[in-house]
């Protein structure tokens, strides 16, 4: 070889060897793992599956609810669960049923959220939109003492303002659901006397105990399409809040403790959790990182929404897991890791709430658990690169979102309002949303505090000639809105993985080596071929 060839050969050799990504640390190729249960976090876990898709890790959950997603991994059916509650070992008040896992597990916090109360109610022909409910007010919606929308108590919470005189027709879950168990958990602690003379059992149940003109759905996509169908005029049931978000659909404000009535934002759901107790006892797996929730349900402050509550992955950590080869562990370990730091980022536009720092740092010790299977080094998955809205660097103790929480209006303060109380849509106090999923659902709802874009105009989905208005913020939803970061792009994900991001400044060096060298190498190179011109 000609000197010329030689050197252009070193140079291709040094541009291969510098823009090639270093051997990751583990050769384990991913398998595809399943996973099934809660549907009130369904929504967060489908967008994650949708996150770790570019880095080719496969993962499919099928919410089922959460008493059939415990009983799948106990099972051995499914590579994990999803539930609101852990595994119940006292007999459930409506089954008798007593759960056992059968396998060896370890419950990981995964999101936020708060339990709501959608709702379909017309006046004037309009979707009102401004329903104020006290909690002794929904028990009894669900129990069955309150039965018609113009109820007093109704009125009362509304400061005054009478509903039509049509009947409450509760929806209501017909499967075994962890969004039922938190529901029913939070009357027996809070509306005790109601909720008991009427399931005529004590404390939490799954399984709804259905009577007069409740209906009951499967699952909480079923329980949102029927409040929001055209034949749902006067139905009211309870989703996590981002099936609502997700329709457009509005939700009722819930009086708290310190006289306030509030929404189920992010903000609001981050600052009641500051109130709950998380067990801390290693020693004990079938407890460890479980929630208690009385302190949530009796914060006094302001800004606190009561019915807030976490929702858990069961996942298994046995050496010996007859489902866990070592491809399964790094694909589960990694979307695990995925949902606790990278999708927290878009949680509130997704109608959730991110978890605070304290549970991610849990979550990576039992994430640890999992990568061990697969014998993967985890040392790199630390709050560095974790890009959780919750954490602040400079001051690690406190919950960011929490923090800069907005204070509800006065116009929300009980005795005073509605603050839209024309009903059909009217202007709202901003200050306390996130850009819902993808940043403009229905064709664009501008965030808070953000003016519309030039050449929009207001969408008016249901035709009754009002423009439709986000059910958090009140503001009018406009055509063509800007729109917000919804998930990262296949370069940002992929860059995100422990094995890629670390070769892109050598791909620079490369390029412009390339760009320095090529040229003088070309012209050495023909040169000094037979016959040339020198």
């Amino acid at each position: 070889m000609k000197r010329g060839g030689r050197l252009a050969g070193a140079v291709l050799a040094i541009l291969v060897a510098v823009t090639t990504p270093a051997a990751p640390a583990f050769a384990v190729p991913y398998e595809q793992v399943e996973g099934t249960g809660s549907t009130w976090s369904a929504n967060a876990l489908q967008q994650w599956v949708t996150g770790v898709q570019a880095t080719g890790n496969r993962v499919v959950y099928t919410a089922n609810g959460s008493s059939a997603g415990r009983r799948d991994f106990s099972n051995s059916q499914s590579d994990f669960g999803v539930s609101e509650i852990p595994y119940q070992t006292r007999p459930d008040p409506r089954t008798g049923v007593v759960e056992e896992a059968r396998r060896e597990f370890a419950y990981m916090p995964i999101v936020a959220g708060g339990t709501s109360f959608m709702y379909h109610i017309k006046v004037g022909g309009k979707l009102y939109r401004d329903l104020r409910l006290s909690g002794e007010t929904i028990a009894g919606i669900f129990t069955n003492r309150i039965t018609k929308w113009n109820d007093p108590a109704i009125t009362r919470d509304n400061n005054g303002k009478a509903l039509p005189a049509i009947d409450i027709v509760p929806v209501v879950r017909s499967d075994g659901s962890g969004t039922t168990a938190q529901f029913s958990l939070w009357m027996d602690k809070q509306h005790q006397r109601q909720w008991r003379d009427y399931c005529d059992c004590q404390g939490l149940t799954s399984y709804y105990p259905r009577t007069g003109l409740q209906v009951a759905q499967s699952g909480s996509d079923n329980v949102a399409n029927y409040v929001a169908a055209g034949s749902g005029n006067g139905t009211i049931g309870y989703v996590e809040y981002s099936y609502a978000r997700n329709k457009n659909f509005p939700v009722a404000k819930m009086l708290n403790r310190a006289g306030y009535y509030v929404g189920p934002t992010d903000h609001n759901v981050a600052v009641a959790l500051q109130e709950a107790r998380i067990n801390t006892d290693r020693s004990n797996p079938r407890e460890y990182l479980t929630q208690i929730l009385d302190g949530v349900y009796a914060s006094n402050d302001k800004r606190s929404y009561p019915l807030s509550s976490y929702s858990y992955m069961i996942l298994p950590v046995a050496a010996d897991d007859r489902r866990m080869t070592p491809g399964r562990a790094r694909a589960l370990a990694d979307y695990a890791y995925y949902s606790i730091c990278e999708g927290q980022r878009n949680a509130g536009q997704l109608g959730y709430s991110p978890l605070p720092r304290n549970l991610v740092q849990a979550g990576f010790e039992q994430i640890a658990r999992i990568a061990k299977l697969a014998a993967e080094d985890r040392t790199d998955k630390d709050f560095a690169n974790c890009p959780n809205p919750t954490f602040d660097p400079r001051n690690p103790n406190v919950n960011k979102l929490a923090r800069e929480a907005p204070n509800p209006p006065e116009c929300d303060r009980q005795g005073q309002g509605p603050c839209g109380a024309a009903g059909g849509g009217g202007p709202r106090p901003t200050g306390t949303a996130s850009p819902p999923p993808g940043g403009t659902p229905q064709g664009g709802v501008p965030s808070a505090g953000t003016s519309p874009s030039a050449g929009t105009s207001p969408v008016d989905a249901d035709g009754d000639g009002v423009a439709d208005v986000d059910p958090e913020t009140g503001q009018p939803i406009l055509a063509g809105g800007g729109g917000g970061d919804l998930v990262g792009s296949a370069t940002e994900v992929a860059a995100f993985r422990q094995d890629g991001g670390q070769w892109v400044p050598l791909l620079a060096a490369g390029l412009v080596l390339l760009v320095v060298l090529l040229p003088a190498l070309v012209t050495r190179s023909l040169t000094r071929r037979p016959g040339a011109r020198r």
